[in-house]
């Protein structure tokens, strides 16, 4: 029977300067493609050289193409390509590269439109790349050495600003269906005066739509802001990459000092290209066909946004959630309501009522309202949620006729004040923004009264 030596001190040493000879630029370790599948290609002698999240290239038939370490066996690799119409066939080399993929942003990147690889898709000329390197899959900064949140974004938005405050720095899911109104409000926060720089990723979208997206809705306000752009029809390793792409480019302008607008629409197709992807990994799935690695990447994404440490800026992220069938209570809803610092509603019923954007005051959040509104501001929302739920509440019975004017005074009072407050709070996406919501509301309900009085 044959023993097998002891490993030895050299044979570990060995294999250290090997793994760090693979990682650097001047030699790259090499394995071979010994298997094709839809979604992964499996090779061989990389094992002892890669880490899960690595980046390997591949020589194929039709040029160079960029793929990630999904998983490592004892002697085989698992790796995932990022493009899905790629030409690799068996036996085609894999290389090492330095790790884990990286970008270089710059501020010249303001007005640009890139893929989820940093790669120009909007005809321009090439980007400069920045002296830092940033970690694509990068890792939030330590909570105790974060800043506190406390100072106001005014979006401009009236609806927003009345009954859903924002802090700079707080993170906040939009929630609506199909066609309720979302991408018209996620424009119309991308014009927030209070923020220096709108980092925007659309994630698996309609080609058509981000043209009109681009250049319609966001119009003038393109030039300071960076679009991360991966359509429907791109693999789910570009639609889960873009948003940690997006994440990645506002960390940049956030340490610089800058007040960042992250908008993701929309995360539920990040959660989409999750799932694809740990499915055909083997994952089980265990809450509607959603892995677990979705639930758990979920947060270390989101967790990347908010202050910066001491001395740098911050990142408002503005994250749109797609509800199947209205349903608010699905997983990916679920889940990310408790990540989130608030949440908005976006209501069809509302919508059906030519009321946009489409905001549910009663069913909408922010957590950190407290820190924003002054005292008697905070009387005054709590007053005027309080009418409203009344109104709402009492609108079968009234339509039916079965209420009598006179009979409750908050109730007459409700029948007074919301339809005027529904009214000014009204928005399109042309109209100039708000900056002072509660003056505004004041003037519009005191000139009300005094029209209802003559």
């Amino acid at each position: 029977m044959l023993e097998t030596a002891a490993a030895t001190p050299f044979d570990r040493l060995d294999l250290l300067v090997a793994t760090a000879a693979a990682r650097s630029p001047a030699h790259r370790v090499s394995g071979r493609v010994v298997r094709i599948s839809t979604t992964f290609l499996v090779v061989s002698g990389l094992s002892k050289f890669v880490s899960i999240g690595d980046a390997v290239s591949i020589y194929g038939l039709g040029g160079t193409v960029l793929a990630e370490v999904a998983t490592i066996e004892a002697d085989t690799i698992n790796v995932t390509p990022f493009i899905a119409d790629h030409r690799i066939e068996l036996g085609a080399r894999v290389t090492t590269m330095t790790g884990p993929m990286t970008l270089s942003p710059h501020e010249s990147w303001l007005g640009r439109t890139i893929n989820a690889l940093g790669e120009p898709i909007d005809g321009g000329d090439a980007l400069v790349r920045g002296e830092r390197a940033f970690a694509i899959q990068g890792t939030p900064p330590s909570p105790l050495r974060r800043s506190r949140l406390g100072t106001p974004l005014i979006t401009g938005v009236k609806a927003i600003d009345l009954f859903t405050p924002i802090c700079a720095g707080q993170r906040l899911g939009i929630f609506a269906g199909s066609g309720v109104g979302k991408s018209t409000l996620l424009a119309m926060l991308s014009r927030a005066p209070s923020c220096d720089v709108t980092v925007l990723a659309l994630v698996g979208e309609r080609s058509r739509e981000v043209r009109d997206f681009l250049d319609d809705t966001l119009g003038e306000t393109r030039s300071r802001v960076v679009s991360v752009v991966s359509t429907s029809d791109e693999s789910p390793m570009m639609r889960r990459l873009a948003p940690a792409t997006a994440m990645c480019i506002a960390e940049y302008y956030r340490d610089r000092g800058q007040n960042v607008l992250l908008i993701i629409d929309s995360l539920t197709r990040y959660a989409h290209a999750m799932r694809e992807l740990a499915l055909a990994a083997d994952e089980p799935p265990v809450a509607r066909g959603y892995p677990p690695s979705v639930f758990s990447n979920l947060p270390r994404l989101l967790e990347r946004a908010g202050p910066g440490e001491e001395g740098a800026g911050t990142i408002t992220a503005i994250l749109s959630v797609l509800v199947d069938g209205d349903d608010h209570n699905d997983p990916i809803a679920d889940t990310t309501r408790g990540i989130l610092d608030g949440h908005i509603v976006l209501d069809r019923g509302i919508a059906s009522q030519g009321r946009l954007p489409a905001v549910d005051p009663l069913a909408s959040l922010s957590r950190l309202a407290p820190k924003i509104r002054t005292k008697n501001q905070a009387q005054f929302v709590t007053q005027l949620i309080e009418v409203i739920a009344r109104y709402e509440d009492t609108r079968d019975l009234r339509a039916i006729g079965g209420y009598k004017s006179g009979s409750d005074a908050v109730l007459d009072r409700a029948m007074e004040i919301v339809p005027r407050v529904y009214e000014a709070i009204k928005q399109n996406l042309d109209d100039p923004p708000v900056e002072d919501v509660f003056g505004y509301l004041s003037q519009t309900l005191q000139s009300g009264g005094n029209r209802h009085q003559r």
